[in-house]
C-alpha cells in the first residue's frame, strides 16, 4: 500500500482483484456496475478512505468500504487489505452460494442428446426454452 490520499477508481478496483484487467474495470463503471455512494461515478473519479462502493463483477456483488489506496497489483492476501466487506454483503453472498450448491440442475440426470421425451420433460420442469 502506498502512502497516496487518492487513486482512480478503476486502478483501484483492479489493484483489490475485483476485475481482471483495468480496461474490465473501466468497463464496468461505465456501464453503472460499479457506485460510490449510491451513484454512477466516472472511471477516473478520485477514491478515497472511507468511501463505500456497490461492485457488481459479474460472477457476485458486493458492498465495501475503501480501507486503504493502491494502484498496483500485488498478491491476493495484500489485495483483500484495501477494502472491507459489509456484514450484509457477506450474508448475502454467502446465501447465494449455499443456494447454487443446493440447486440441481434439470437436465443433469440426461446423458448425451435428449430424446423428444426428455426435452418434453425439461419444458415442464422449466429447463428448456
Amino acid at each position: 500500500m502506498n502512502d497516496m490520499t487518492t487513486v482512480r477508481l478503476d486502478k483501484w478496483l483492479w489493484a483489490a482483484r475485483f476485475f481482471k484487467t483495468r480496461s474490465l474495470a473501466s468497463e464496468a463503471v461505465d456501464t453503472g456496475k460499479v457506485k460510490v455512494g449510491g451513484e454512477r461515478v466516472k472511471p477516473a473519479r478520485s477514491l478515497r478512505v472511507g468511501d463505500e462502493l456497490a461492485i457488481d463483477n459479474g460472477a457476485e456483488t458486493w458492498e465495501v468500504a475503501v480501507l486503504g489506496l493502491s494502484d498496483k497489483r500485488g498478491a491476493a492476501p495484500v489485495a483483500r487489505l484495501l477494502y472491507g466487506e459489509t456484514p450484509a454483503s457477506i450474508a448475502r453472498r454467502e446465501q447465494l452460494a449455499e443456494e447454487r450448491k443446493l440447486f440441481r440442475e434439470p437436465g443433469s440426470t440426461i446423458k448425451g442428446r435428449p430424446t423428444k421425451r426428455d426435452r418434453r420433460q425439461l419444458s415442464k420442469a422449466g429447463g428448456l426454452d
